[in-house]
Formats: C-alpha cells, structure tokens, sequence
C-alpha cells in the first residue's frame, strides 16, 4: 500500500516572541493488496447534515476509492476486486446498517453507495459494531475500517470502547472528518483512528475535497510498504531547531539548525505501521505576525511513494514593533589585489534622525520646606499663524527641601525631544518657535475638610 499517510503539525497557533513550539511529522505506510490481500469497510456518515452536496460528493469519493481498489487489485478496472480482497459497506444516521457485506463485486458495491439517503442524527457507535462483525477472525486478511462522518455523536452508546476493541484485534482505523457541518470533534476522531492519529486522520472543511481525500487514500492502500526512507524538513529562517525528540521509528539528526533530516530503514512492510518524530523549534528572527514554518520539505524512498505534507502557520506577537530609521542604503566598491591605497568618492551623504533636544529650566518661587511639589512642563510649538501644536507634557515630582524658611527652588533639564518630521517647515535649518506653559502645586498639605473633622 505504501505511504498510507503523512501530515506536520504544530502543538501551538500563537507564541510570543521569542517562544518555542513543537512540531510532530508522522508517517503511516502498509504492505502491497496484491500481496497482503485486505477486507476493507467504509462506513458512511449519511446523517441529516449530509443532505445536499455533501452527500453527492460523499458518494463520488466512495465510488471512487472502490474504482480505485478494483483496479490495483488485478490490473484493471473490470468490475471485480480481485487477489482476494474485500470491500463491505455500513451506513449510520440514527442506527447503522450493513448495506453489503464483504464482497467483490464494484456493481453491487457502488449500487450501496448510490442508495444513499440523508436523515437522522448520528450513532457512531452502532457504525463500528456494525462494521466489526462484517470481519470474519478466521481470515488472514488485513482489516481496515475507513470512516467518513461530518459530526459529534448524537444518539447510540460511547463509541470508544468499540474502536479500541476494533483496534485490539488487530483492524487498522482510518477517519476523515467533514468540519465545515457544524463541526467535528478532533478528539474524538483521534481517540478512535489508528496511532499516531495524525497519520491516520485527515479533516477538511470543504465537502468538495472529499472525492479528493477519498482517492488519495485508496491510491496509498494500494502501494507497498515503504524501505529507505529520507525526510527532510526545513524550517523559515525566522525560526531555529532547538531539540530532538527520539522517533518512534528510525533515527533523526540535524544539519545545522533549522533542518531535520529523518531516516527509516522499513515502514509498513508487513503490516499497516505508523511512525512519528517530535521536535522543538524556537522564534528567532526580527519577523512577527503570521508566519509560515516551513522553508522546504521533501520525502524519497526506495519505492518511490510519494508523501504531501501540510503548511501550517503560526502567530508570533511580538507586541508593538516600531522601526522608526530605515537601514542605510550601501555603496558598492571594489579594490584591486594590487593597489596599496584607493580614494573612492561615495557621494552625498545627508544627515538622518533630524531634530532638536529643547531643555527647560524654571524656578518655583517660595516653595515652603518639607513639602514637595507637583510640576507640569507643557510645549507647544508655533507656526506661521501663531496657532499652537502639542509637542509634549511632562510631568514631575520635585522633592522636598529642609530648609528652616520658604525659598526658590529652579528645576533644570526638562527635556523634550523634537523631530524635524514634526516641524511646520521642513528642513534642518529653519527657526521653529515654542511655547512652554507651568502647572505647579503642593503634593503635601495639612489640610483636612471640614467634613471629616469628628
């Protein structure tokens, strides 16, 4: 069958700057269906959700993942699953119902599919019972379940304990899930597929993409298992590899710091098998807000499988990030090996960050000892129509004085900073005018109102 599965994830959406994630690659390959004959179950989520395109593309998909199984198991697409595989359809809504048994024939399978009809609410756990008895214990042959459903569980029992039992005896689990029908839950779904679950679980919001999923995933059950594998996985330059985690199968190593290269020997040679490999990456770069995670990835093996991977995003906050000075534009030159000494006229070079530091001084009269003082220093600037434009407040403590009388206390280096971006006439030369105003009061007082006097 060759590679059945592969997907990345990401353990976070949202990081702050400088944060770390995680990211799982997983893979999932199983044995030749010419070889390693297979009885396969779909179980079809025909619910009321499903009324309208969902199901018509529910229906296309099936059909063609059994087009697709008829053909890779004897050559050709002639109306019958051969080299002793099986395909069994159950349906659910408010129970569920074998609608064929394990079978060759594509005519009658496709027939089930066809008579589909939408209604009820949705009893995944009557769907796996159902689906588990179609297998026979005495066969040799692999057993996979692939489950399609476009929502939670509404009527039936828990049906955990039933996949887990599935598993148990040895049947592979598949999932997709239609998110776009009022949601699925993701838990669920990975709690009943085979492990990891990002191997064996694919969701998609969009009911057109289903034909798609279905395709893709009979094409990769009917290929062999895979040998000398190579995944190469490189993150964006905002970010660095941190830390490996060991894989649950082969080995893992890093080329520099932002690339994992994974190796393994065998994967799904003689059974359906699923491998998983954990790193820790870390935000470095000055970038911020949503970015992609990966630079490149490929995947190459001895059989020539082929695996996609998604590209997830994640948010980087690094608050509010202001460059106020763009860098400076270079000025290229060259010396020859031969020359000593070069003059090289590198143009006109103009001044940058423009503008002026104003620094106040003022003096408060008669400020009594052992009370300090508030003060406010605010700026304007005029132009040349004498209106006034804010150019800053400040506002300080001024500290007590112990003193035996009242005296003058002067503040000095009340600085205000001010760009020439701001000035009402552009240039690095021209007059400006300002106009400063003081607010002062005492802070500490002996006064107490009258109301509060017992």
């Amino acid at each position: 069958m060759g590679i059945t599965s592969s997907n990345k994830e990401i353990s976070v959406d949202r990081i702050e700057c400088g944060g770390t994630f995680q990211v799982t690659l997983s893979l999932t390959a199983e044995p030749n269906i010419t070889s390693n004959p297979a009885d396969i179950v779909l179980i079809l989520d025909r619910s009321r959700s499903m009324a309208g395109s969902p199901l018509a593309n529910l229906k296309n998909g099936a059909k063609a993942f059994i087009d697709i199984i008829d053909e890779a198991t004897d050559g050709s697409q002639d109306g019958h699953i051969g080299s002793g595989s099986r395909i069994g359809v159950v349906s659910f809504a408010q129970t569920a119902t074998q609608d064929t048994q394990l079978i060759t024939s594509v005519a009658n399978l496709k027939a089930a599919v066809d008579a589909l009809s939408a209604g009820g609410s949705t009893n995944h756990a009557d769907a796996f019972t159902k689906a588990l008895q179609l297998f026979d214990p005495q066969s040799t042959n692999d057993k996979v379940m692939v489950l399609f459903t476009d929502g939670v569980t509404t009527a039936g029992g828990n049906p955990t304990p039933i996949a887990s039992a599935a598993k148990a005896q040895g049947v592979t689990i598949y999932v997709i899930g239609l998110s776009g029908n009022g949601g699925v839950d993701v838990d669920a779904l990975e709690s009943w597929a085979s492990s990891p679950p990002s191997a064996y679980v694919a969701i998609t919001p969009d009911d057109t993409e289903l034909e798609d999923l279905f395709e893709d995933l009979a094409r990769n059950i009917t290929r062999p298992g895979a040998t000398n594998v190579v995944l190469s996985d490189t993150v964006a330059d905002c970010f660095r590899i941190t830390s490996l985690s060991a894989p649950s199968k082969g080995s893992a190593s890093l080329q520099g710091n932002r690339t994992v290269v994974w190796r393994i020997d065998k994967l799904g040679v003689t059974q359906s098998e699923g491998a998983a490999l954990t790193f820790t990456v870390e935000h470095v770069g000055p970038c911020s807000g949503t970015l992609p995670v990966n630079e490149a990835i490929s995947y190459d093996d001895a059989e020539g499988n082929t695996a996609a991977f998604p590209d997830p995003e994640i948010t980087v906050d690094c608050g509010v990030v202001v460059v106020p000075e763009s860098c400076p534009q270079p000025v290229d030159l060259a010396v020859d090996g031969c020359e000593d000494s070069v003059e090289f006229d590198a143009g006109l070079q103009t001044l940058e960050s423009l503008g002026r530091i104003l620094q106040l001084t003022v003096t408060l009269r008669n400020v009594c000892p052992l009370k300090r003082v508030a003060l406010a220093a605010i700026l304007t600037e005029l132009d040349s129509q004498d209106n006034e434009h804010q150019r800053g407040m400040k506002i300080l403590t001024i500290p007590a004085h112990s003193q035996p009388s009242c005296r003058n206390v002067t503040v000095r280096c009340i600085k205000f900073v001010l760009p020439e971006d701001e000035a009402p006439l552009v240039g690095a030369c021209n007059e400006r005018r300002f106009r400063a105003r003081f607010i002062a009061h005492y802070i500490d007082s002996g006064f107490v109102c009258c109301d509060d006097v017992t």
